[in-house]
């Protein structure tokens, strides 16, 4: 729980609560694992609720996986112990809890042969790779890709669904990512650190993590009628004979699915970097060291 918004990190506690009754429409999921995002305690959504009122205490984590333990008056289309994951609303209390309440259709099933702890890394690094390279990106077989931070959370996710659609993949990051991103299935990789970005020459579509100087520098490569999209904030640099697209990542149950198959089949996999217990979640938010991989908090054994 988090309750003041000053404090950060700082200001989390593992408390004990009520079982949260889910409302109309709603689930109250058994939370088996979690995800977080680092850096979302700076989100308002965290402290204040769509009319601007205070939330605190609230529950970080957006992602999850875990069981249908009650249904919501009117709920349809999921069913008490029903395995699940998902995205969780923005501005309701989220998923670092044992029990929380979810809207229904901000969740898919998840496949018996699915781990939770996977389970819980997909929604959002699988849902902005998806969204931002088909709904915003328009990706199409044969087109080229530039994706920056191409061995991260997001950027896997994005490497492997494009590779998947039959794009040409340049990715990019430090060099220690170098073998992780052509394993995920960049065809290239530049080093942000050493290589000439603009060595790349012009491509279809970028996808930005980064922003700031890189984005600037890549909105130069996208070629007439190309697209920039971005995950990190309004675009500070629009192709010049292209389009810049800024988004924030929706849930999407049939999406959800699409990615759900694909990991049970084998054309996905996810980047999991450290799994950790609730009692730790506090520790987890706060790393000695660079993350690699998504952080899970694993809820229950």
């Amino acid at each position: 729980m988090v309750t003041d918004q000053a404090a950060g990190t700082a200001g989390m506690a593992l408390v004990e609560r009520d079982v949260p009754e889910p409302a109309g429409n709603d689930v109250l999921v058994e939370v088996h694992a979690s995800g977080f995002t680092p850096g979302e305690l700076t989100w308002p959504s965290n402290w204040t609720d769509r009319l601007g009122r205070d939330r605190t205490p609230s529950v970080p984590g957006h992602e999850l996986a875990g069981v249908v333990s009650a249904l919501g008056y009117g709920t349809r289309g999921l069913s008490v112990g029903q395995r699940v994951f998902g995205l969780t609303d923005w501005t309701r209390d989220g998923t670092l809890a044992e029990y929380t309440a979810v809207e229904a259709r901000n969740l898919a099933p998840l496949p018996g042969d699915v781990d939770f702890t996977v389970g819980a890394s997909l929604p959002i690094s699988g849902l902005t790779a998806w969204q931002g390279l088909f709904d915003h990106g328009r990706l199409q077989a044969g087109q080229s890709l530039l994706v920056h931070g191409a061995a991260g959370g997001v950027g896997s996710m994005v490497t492997q669904l494009a590779r998947e659609a039959g794009a040409y993949i340049v990715g990019t990051g430090r060099a220690a990512d170098r073998e992780a991103a052509l394993d995920y299935g960049a065809h290239e990789f530049v080093d942000l650190d050493a290589d000439t970005l603009e060595a790349v020459g012009h491509v279809d579509l970028v996808f930005d993590v980064i922003g700031g100087d890189v984005q600037k520098r890549s909105a130069a490569l996208v070629r007439a009628g190309g697209t920039l999209v971005t995950i990190a904030g309004p675009p500070e640099a629009r192709p010049a004979d292209g389009v810049a697209i800024d988004f924030v990542v929706e849930s999407d149950r049939a999406q959800l699915g699409e990615i759900a198959r694909r990991v049970r089949d084998g054309r996905l996999r996810t980047n999991i970097g450290t799994v950790a217990t609730l009692d730790d979640a506090v520790a987890a938010f706060n790393p000695t060291e660079r993350a690699t991989g998504k952080t899970i908090i694993r809820v229950r054994p």
